[in-house]
């Protein structure tokens, strides 16, 4: 009985942010495999598609054009431009699982955090993961040899000032070691799952527990 109450629950939108290269879609894709409530959010990009990206899967690969159209549509829940591409989530499929009892997971930087927290501020679970330093920032991109010298250097320029906005966020962890990082995001997405305004089927059931004390 008490799992079917719990069960019934709006779902929740939670946005793990960092500066790129502190880790979070190694968190995000570990969180994933490890809870199949969750869903990952997947944006549209004005930008090409990597050697190991599968259209649908990492993102929906659009034209300028087309994305022009849905922002004039008001199609999406937020949206950014990022090192000279636009990125944005669609609204409608994030709202269908939602309404479904299940969370959807956003890779997103604080633009877009704050975008959503002024459209759906009850719906959102912000995190912010820091890197140890900024040292080992530099050194993880550079290890997972994916961007040129010059595009490294752009987001070393830019990590100080994603870094600033860490106040804007409901819960911040140092990522100085992977698997305490996972445990801690994880136990952070159970608790919120647990508040009261998203536990629709609790109403019902409190109201039967009184209904059978007064009969």
């Amino acid at each position: 009985m008490e799992n079917q109450i719990y069960k019934k629950r709006r779902g929740l939108m939670f946005v793990l942010s960092s500066p790129s290269g502190a880790g979070k879609t190694t968190i995000s894709r570990r969180m994933l495999e490890l809870d199949s409530e969750i869903n990952l959010s997947i944006s549209v990009t004005t930008r090409a598609r990597r050697s190991n990206e599968m259209d649908g899967r990492d993102y929906h690969f659009i034209t300028p054009a087309r994305y022009a159209e849905m922002i004039i549509g008001n199609e999406l829940l937020e949206h950014a431009n990022v090192f000279d591409y636009h990125y944005g989530t669609p609204a409608k499929q994030v709202e269908a699982t939602l309404e479904k009892g299940e969370d959807v997971l956003f890779d997103i930087d604080w633009q877009g955090t704050r975008q959503l927290a002024q459209k759906s501020r009850e719906d959102l679970v912000s995190v912010f993961i820091l890197p140890p330093s900024l040292r080992e920032l530099e050194r993880r991109l550079r290890v997972r040899a994916m961007d040129s010298d010059e595009v490294v250097a752009k987001r070393m320029e830019k990590a100080a000032a994603e870094i600033s906005h860490w106040q804007e966020y409901d819960y911040v962890i140092v990522n100085d070691d992977l698997e305490a990082t996972i445990k801690r995001v994880l136990a952070i997405l159970q608790s919120e799952r647990l508040r009261r305004l998203r536990q629709i089927g609790v109403k019902p059931f409190v109201e039967g527990l009184i209904q059978s004390h007064n009969s």
